[in-house]
């Protein structure tokens, strides 16, 4: 039986203590002669022996591409909580090098000696498969809650999970016996037996027994990868070599490991066997028309959606489906859950044409274009739809430090491009968080913490490379494309998928990070004087406001931070004064530190958020008090736990109302108001409404019709929909503040384009 793996090729080296940097130096050796695998037997209570998974910690540091195994882990002697952690720290630290294999091992009376009865053969597999399932359990860092179970010999109520390995680790066994092997068919990833141990016709007999097993839970037999440790090489390395293709070829191998610790002998099975058996498998494979083992597992692909035809996804574009192993950290965002059938990962413009082509033949499907994911409005995941996810495209180069032009991927997060530009001396108002992505912030506007002095993020941008719906890959600046690059600034996710986004950034040093807590008695007296303070403060302070619904029993509180772009401890003093003389301070922070510091405040991991909170946006001119009784009443009902004014106005008016379609320029307060009940939250919202003009579309997650006119003035919103008619007139970019192409200005529009190129 062949099951068309890959061949593999590895060493089982002795981890003498004696000679202690032996190990590692043939690890060196194997990994110099092409060897795929270096495996260590696990016996702790052999003093000759060196501590197996310190041993492969250090290999892991010694090495740059070689996997590393345990051949096998002696289970009873280690509880599985530590397998699963240890395992997916040396993966983490090798970046994903590390696969695990697992034995029953024969030293069981160590449950017997923490007050258990010692365990008979049969018992002892059923100890090994709860270990796997406590350990795989503890893998799965997307699932929310600890881990419990109750197994009879290992048992866990509460376990933290993770960390999570850096790739889904695979986890052998060493089994020769009926039970266990019906354990590996049931729930391994590969059989690991030794040849020596067996007689002629056991591989036969094991492989189906595994097959058996593995048919019986809805997998087919080809998951399971077929490792077998062989003994020392032959003399004439041909002739091992036509075994060990027959052992493929017959019996299903597809790692062979060779036990031995001579470098010479690891040189000749990396560089003269390996590549003999490789040559005589793949032509013999070649006349059967044998097919090659699944990518993925059956459990994975009956996880598939319907309406997404996976196979078509274009060749070398990584995707990730419902099935896999990395599904968990890319399906929802920062603050919502999500359930989208396939996630794209393009790594060049090349590839966003191809997703964004991919995602054209399923136009029947949601379609989301996700940077960082931080996604308040909910646009970057969906359910059963296409994400675009840019996280790959991360890049941040300094094209021009003359005139401090730098080029920064979408994928990028802004704590990344503030730690970069910091070591300049510079940086680019980016929002109030490190971990939001750069792609939907820059297209949306960007209201950030250096905003009255230096504007909105789309102020920067001087070009913009573009891929289009039809997958064409444009530049656009000022005086190329010149609408699609008005569009970028403000809608930018109309009218294609940025890939680069060239900044002019701004000299900025130490700076004032204030954060400031009151004790508020009169909600909008408080709100009335944060704007007629921030309003006539110099544009050097940017301060926004955050408070929530009272708390039974305690004191209203509201927040302000923000920065104060000068070094000199006076000048920030003198700013921050007037706003604490509003209230009673019930806490106080004010920092000299730099912008890298603050928007180092993220993490940067996977996101795991659950549910999908509500947001609606607006814009003020002035907190007047018609709008702050407004807003404290709706405090005051318990619909909004969230409630933030962000400062604008400054250098963000400077700008003309129709320079980019960000409009509403004369606004100097962004408003955003989030629940987790849509009705109680409009129904408050409409009461505030009446007090503002157009939003901030990365703030509101509102699908109303409406919501389009409310976002663009008539006039904004006629020329996006001409820009829209030229670039997309099919609607591929639909789910995103979409507006209607305009049905009369799609050839007028492009003639303009054209001529304007």
């Amino acid at each position: 039986m062949d099951y068309g793996h890959p061949l593999e090729f590895g060493a089982f080296i002795t981890p003498a203590a004696a000679t202690p940097e032996a190990p590692v130096l043939l690890s060196q050796v194997a990994e110099a002669s092409g060897l795929d695998l270096v495996t260590f037997q696990d016996h702790p209570y052999q003093p000759a022996f060196l501590d197996t998974w310190t041993l492969m910690s250090f290999v892991a540091a010694r090495t740059d591409s070689i996997r590393i195994a345990p051949n096998v882990l002696n289970v009873p002697l280690r509880p599985p909580a530590v397998i699963a952690r240890s395992a997916a720290s040396i993966d983490l630290l090798s970046g994903g090098r590390f696969d695990l294999a697992l034995g029953a091992g024969g030293f069981w009376d160590a449950i017997e000696a923490m007050g258990g009865t010692r365990l008979t053969p049969g018992q002892a597999v059923t100890a090994l498969e709860e270990a796997i399932d406590v350990i795989r359990a503890l893998w799965r860092t997307d699932e929310r809650g600890g881990v419990f179970t109750d197994g009879r010999y290992h048992r866990v109520h509460g376990a933290k999970r993770g960390p999570r390995p850096a790739h889904d680790i695979p986890i052998h066994i060493g089994a020769y016996k009926p039970r266990m092997l019906s354990l590996t068919g049931r729930k391994g990833d590969g059989w690991l037996p030794s040849l020596g141990y067996m007689q002629p016709g056991d591989l036969a007999k094991g492989n189906a027994a595994i097959d058996e097993a593995a048919e019986s839970v809805g997998r087919d037999p080809r998951e399971i990868r077929r490792l077998l440790n062989v003994g020392q090489l032959a003399a004439d390395p041909r002739e091992f070599a036509e075994r060990l293709a027959r052992l493929a070829l017959d019996d299903g191998i597809g790692t062979f490991i060779l036990a031995g610790d001579d470098p010479n002998l690891l040189q000749r099975f990396g560089e003269d066997v390996a590549p003999a058996v490789r040559e005589l498998v793949a032509a013999e494979r070649g006349t059967r028309g044998v097919s090659a083992a699944p990518v993925r597992s059956s459990s994975a692909l009956a996880a598939r959606r319907d309406g997404i035809a996976y196979d078509d996804v274009p060749a070398g574009l990584h995707a990730i489906e419902p099935g896999d192993f990395g599904y968990g950290d890319v399906r929802a965002t920062y603050m919502r859950g999500g359930a989208p059938g396939l996630v794209l990962q393009p790594e060049s413009a090349e590839q966003v044409g191809q997703a964004i082509g991919f995602a054209r033949r399923h136009p029947e499907l949601p379609l989301s274009v996700r940077s960082g994911g931080h996604g308040i409005s909910g646009r970057s995941t969906n359910d059963g739809g296409i994400v675009i996810d840019l996280r790959r495209l991360d890049e941040i180069e300094v094209l021009d430090a003359g005139r401090r032009l730098v080029r920064i991927g979408p994928g990028a997060r802004w704590a990344q491009v503030a730690a970069v530009l910091g070591e300049h001396g510079w940086a680019l108002t980016s929002g109030d968080y490190g971990g939001v992505g750069v792609g939907g912030l820059a297209t949306a506007g960007g209201i950030g913490l250096l905003a009255r002095e230096h504007g909105l993020t789309i102020d920067h941008l001087r070009a913009a490379e573009v891929v289009l719906a039809d997958g064409s890959i444009v530049r656009t600046d000022a005086s190329t494309r010149p609408d699609l690059f008005w569009a970028v600034r403000g809608a930018g996710a109309n009218v294609g998928v940025v890939t680069a986004f060239e900044f002019e950034v701004d000299e900025v040093g130490q700076v004032g990070y204030a954060q400031l807590a009151f004790q508020v008695d009169d909600v909008a007296a408080f709100l009335e004087g944060y704007g007629r303070i921030v309003e006539s403060s110099p544009r050097d302070l940017t301060l926004f406001l955050l408070t929530g619904g009272p708390r039974p029993g305690q004191p209203q509180v509201v927040q302000l931070y923000g920065v104060v772009d000068s070094d000199d401890p006076d000048t920030i003093i003198a700013r921050l004064q007037p706003f604490a003389e509003l209230a009673p301070l019930v806490q106080q922070s004010v920092q000299l530190t730099t912008y890298a510091q603050i928007m180092g405040n993220a993490d940067l991991g996977p996101q795991h958020g659950a549910g999908e909170p509500h947001s609606r946006s607006g814009l003020i001119e002035h907190v007047t008090p018609a709008f702050a009784a407004a807003a404290a009443r709706m405090l005051q009902s318990g619909a909004v736990p969230f409630f933030q004014l962000r400062a604008v106005g400054g250098a963000v008016a400077d700008m003309a109302e129709d320079a980019t379609a960000y409009a509403h320029r004369s606004a100097n307060f962004s408003v955003a108001a989030l629940g987790s009940h849509p009705d109680r939250l409009d129904a408050q919202w409409r009461a505030l409404a009446a007090h503002v003009e157009g939003m901030y579309l990365s703030f509101d997650s509102s699908e109303r019709p409406e919501r389009i006119a409310e976002a663009f003035p008539p006039a904004t919103l006629a020329r996006l929909r001409a820009i829209k008619a030229a670039y997309d007139p099919a609607c591929v970019f639909r789910d995103n503040f979409a507006v209607e192409p305009a049905a009369d200005a799609a050839v007028s529009a492009h003639a303009a384009e054209s001529d304007a190129a």
